[in-house]
């Protein structure tokens, strides 16, 4: 039986199909990811230079957005090298850490987006007590739960598939995926306990998401009997809502296609199936973000304004 340390370096076969279109599509990665970067970053320097958005909901949306660069970082450069190379290679070890830096981006936005629905649900449901309940020490609390519980628990996961003999070096996407590199794996290979991780990080997440659906029912209700309190929750909430459910789908899209799918389907169409959450979402959040929350608003065109004087 081959030994992990045979393999170490792996073919990422996504792009085979491109050969003829290799440069129209590093033209268009390469503007998209200078969109995504500029998006992001202009939202989190308005967050930091403006005092008055120094608050809960605008300090996560900050650590919302750096999350969209820290995903897409572990993703677009390399693609961008690839489409510019003749053979789409990466080392072991590098391939574990886009592994890595993939997952853990996907469950810092869960994580981060259920967070959000917290500071809502208090902010709506419970605003006498907001102040004492939101603290700065608890907001700087729930941002690094948001943070290091992914990077722990895929830590462990990514540990676990190190430990894997594998017999295989080809991965038909165009990154690296841990689903896909146990798959690689020896036949007898003992995996029972990277799978029964990888499910009970599976039920960690629905939990997340559970609990984001608990705080959207009463937030609700409570906006139901009052006038004030909708008003409250078109302007602040509406945006999370439509990140966390343009997300939860792509992402559950993207699981049952990797586990359940067909291989049948055009290289292209597998492609873009597999990246729909580093594509959509790091636009798609600062956008919505950026247009509906009145400060943020208010704060760009301002400094559209004074660019023009």
């Amino acid at each position: 039986m081959d030994n992990v340390s045979v393999i170490g370096i792996f073919i990422l076969s996504g792009l085979n199909e491109t050969v003829n279109y290799r440069i129209t599509i590093f033209s268009l990665t390469l503007l998209y990811y200078c969109m995504i970067l500029f998006f992001n970053i202009s939202i989190i320097m308005i967050v930091i230079l403006d005092q008055n958005l120094h608050e809960p909901m605008y300090i996560l949306l900050c650590s919302f957005c750096f999350n969209g660069l820290y995903g897409t970082t572990g993703f677009y450069p390399k693609l961008l090298l690839d489409l510019l190379s003749s053979s789409q290679q990466i080392s072991y070890e590098g391939c574990l850490l886009q592994a890595f830096v993939m997952y853990s981006f996907a469950c810092c936005e869960l994580s981060i987006l259920a967070v959000m629905a917290y500071d809502r649900y208090l902010a709506i449901c419970r605003p006498l007590h907001y102040n004492s309940v939101m603290t700065k020490r608890r907001l700087s609390q729930l941002i690094c739960f948001s943070w290091l519980t992914p990077f722990c628990i895929f830590s462990i996961n990514i540990v676990l598939t190190s430990r894997l003999n594998l017999c295989g070096s080809k991965i038909p996407k165009l990154f690296c995926v841990n689903w896909v590199i146990v798959k690689l794996t020896c036949p007898g290979t003992d995996t029972v306990s990277s799978n029964i991780f990888s499910y009970a990080i599976i039920i960690i997440y629905v939990c997340h998401g559970l609990f984001t659906i608990w705080t959207y029912m009463h937030m609700i209700r409570t906006c139901v009997r009052s006038k004030v309190d909708r008003v409250k929750f078109i302007q602040t909430c509406v945006p999370h809502l439509v990140s966390l459910v343009t997300f939860l789908v792509v992402i559950v899209f993207d699981l049952m296609y990797l586990r359940f799918g067909s291989t049948d389907l055009p290289q292209s169409i597998q492609n873009f199936i597999a990246i729909e959450f580093l594509l959509i979402p790091p636009v798609m959040n600062p956008l919505i973000y950026g247009f509906k929350l009145t400060k943020i608003r208010n704060r760009i065109l301002g400094l559209i304004n004074f660019e023009r004087k």
